[in-house]
């Protein structure tokens, strides 16, 4: 470990000060050994947590992994390329006053393809306040509108997260290529079985002294955090986690976090999960609306077996609304009919069982049980083994809350999460058309209010992460003491200096009923759905096209997706 530190400390100011042209020439080199490994690494993935490859459930593995990565390599690609040759990085790129006074822009789409791929999808990031039209362009790319000679080279630190595989590679990129550092990059016990493929994507990048890779356990990560070589840290993982980082293990850690005195001070960049809610606003839904939206929700808690920062949690329902037993039936048969996945992560058995013991209603789905829905949680009562923190596991709660009509209700919806939810990683809205145009300002209001990274209509917020544009991270200003779900952002290829959240917005109905609005989805099936049939197969042809785009490839993935 020493050796690889100070190869790496050795290498900051080099890396800082190399030229934006040789920063894109390793850019693309990444690209095309992502490519040549996306096969192996996502195969490897798929045989350690129980799966298949010609299982739909593999399309999992193949778009939060390679596919995640070579998405936001192309995003980043273009803002250097936009650097290097002195186009400013937001021309062609809307930008509004929001009535509140915040800046937003639109981020995504900005072509044919994009457009195609995403089906519609739209999304914006909004500022901090102190943000104007005419300030966002020069303060973004910070780092590389930073005078050489008062650019200093930083060796971070990355502490990988154990269950997307792409976080680990994604953040260490960000660092390189946003942040101008280089980077170590310790990961998960849980995952390490990936290093061997991310040390051949970084391979040239190795040998440079950029990046370096260290294998172990929590004293292993804590012996990177502190070693005096070390300049930052970015962790993906738990507040527990954080707070040890910070404040050190056990009980004399907690005295030190309660009376604000760290004993690390180093610059620490967090995402940390949270408590994340589904609010159904209410409405009249057709029979397919009722069915398409049941297997929106249970797939963003059963995708990768609810092992997610941005899992569904908390379904926020009205508690007047006279579709509500309907609704949940569909629910609850879409959590009969999915895949059993295994819960790989450790520790998940016991968290279920724990939270099981504290609920009142609980239904159990699949095989011996793999799948929980606990319905009647009093909003109003001390559930904090669903309102306190993150469950990670396959475990959906159910909540109700009152509301005259879809205004009100919408309101208390929004206090709810923001005053009871542990975390402000990301919050999701569902409202049909209809109700939405009656009640536009309510729901613009729920949208500006709700305090979150990620805000997300008719959508998981699961999605802002594919969007490499959007900033990923949770709601800025949280104290060290009451972290929440972090501090700092990742992904952001436009590299805003302050963004404050990312709104995405997406169909309420699936293809082909609605095509004015859109999501991460390729006709009928959004591919993150568990219930999407061919999410294998298009993942793995998303990765063809990410190689070398082209429009038969769009085709082809076009007619698999209206296959799913």
């Amino acid at each position: 470990m020493d050796a690889t530190i100070g190869r790496l400390s050795d290498a900051k100011n080099r890396w800082a000060d190399l030229p934006i042209d040789d920063k894109i020439r390793h850019l693309d080199g990444l690209k095309d050994a992502i490519v040549k490994v996306a096969r192996p690494w996502v195969e490897a993935a798929v045989k350690a947590k129980g799966l298949s490859m010609s299982s739909p459930v593999a399309g999992e593995e193949w778009t939060s992994g390679p596919f995640s990565v070579l998405w936001y390599l192309k995003d980043l690609r273009a803002t250097l390329v936009r650097l290097a040759t002195g186009v400013p990085v937001l021309d062609g790129y809307a930008t509004r006053t929001l009535p509140s006074g915040l800046v937003a822009v639109d981020v995504f789409p900005k072509n044919f393809d994009e457009g195609l791929l995403f089906s519609g999808i739209t999304a914006e990031v909004w500022m901090q306040e102190g943000s104007t039209i005419e300030t966002i362009e020069e303060s973004a790319a910070a780092f590389y509108r930073s005078h050489a000679d008062d650019r200093k080279g930083n060796l971070q630190v990355v502490l990988g997260a154990g269950n997307i595989s792409s976080i680990p590679v994604l953040d260490v990129i960000y660092a390189l290529f946003v942040e101008g550092k280089t980077a170590i990059l310790k990961l998960n016990p849980v995952n390490d079985y990936l290093g061997s493929f991310f040390e051949s994507v970084f391979a040239e990048m190795i040998d440079d002294g950029y990046v370096g890779f260290v294998y172990g356990d929590a004293d292993v990560g804590a012996y990177l955090t502190e070693h005096e070589l070390v300049d930052s840290i970015h962790i993906t993982g738990s507040s527990s986690s954080y707070n040890a980082i910070v404040f050190g293990r056990g009980a004399d850690g907690e005295a030190n976090r309660l009376s604000d005195a760290p004993v690390n001070t180093k610059p620490l960049s967090a995402e940390l999960g949270g408590v994340t809610p589904v609010i159904v606003t209410p409405g009249q839904w057709s029979k397919r609306d009722l069915r398409f939206q049941a297997e929106h929700v249970v797939s963003q808690k059963l995708h990768n077996s609810g092992f997610n920062c941005v899992a569904a949690q908390v379904l926020v329902l009205p508690r007047a609304w006279d579709q509500k037993g309907a609704f949940l039936d569909e629910v609850r048969a879409v959590m009969r009919e999915a895949d059993d996945r295994p819960a790989y992560y450790p520790g998940a058995k016991e968290r279920c069982e724990r939270a099981v013991a504290a609920s009142g209603v609980v239904e159990a789905f699949g095989d011996e049980g793999s799948r929980f829905l606990v319905t009647h949680v009093d909003p109003n009562g001390a559930s904090h083994a669903w309102f306190g923190h993150e469950i990670f596991a396959p475990m959906l709660a159910v909540t109700e809350l009152p509301g005259a009509d879809p205004a009100s209700f919408l309101m208390n919806a929004v206090a709810f999460a923001n005053d009871r939810l542990n975390g402000t990683l990301g919050a999701n809205i569902i409202v049909d058309p209809k109700t939405e145009r009656a009640y536009a300002a309510a729901v613009e209001r729920a949208i500006a209010d709700l305090d979150y990274g990620t805000v997300t209509v008719n959508a998981w917020s699961g999605a802002a992460y594919f969007l490499g544009r959007c900033a990923w991270g949770a709601r800025p200003g949280h104290a060290r003491t009451d972290i929440q779900s972090g501090t700092g952002v990742v992904h952001n290829a436009l590299m805003f200096d302050r963004p404050l959240k990312s709104i995405v917005r997406g169909p309420f109905a699936e293809a082909p009923r609605t095509f004015t609005k859109g999501e991460f989805h390729l006709g009928p099936k959004m591919v993150y759905f568990v219930t999407n049939r061919k999410a294998h197969v298009v993942g793995e042809k998303l990765i063809a096209y990410c190689d070398e785009p082209s429009k038969a490839k769009l085709a082809s993935i076009a007619l698999s997706a209206m296959r799913g």
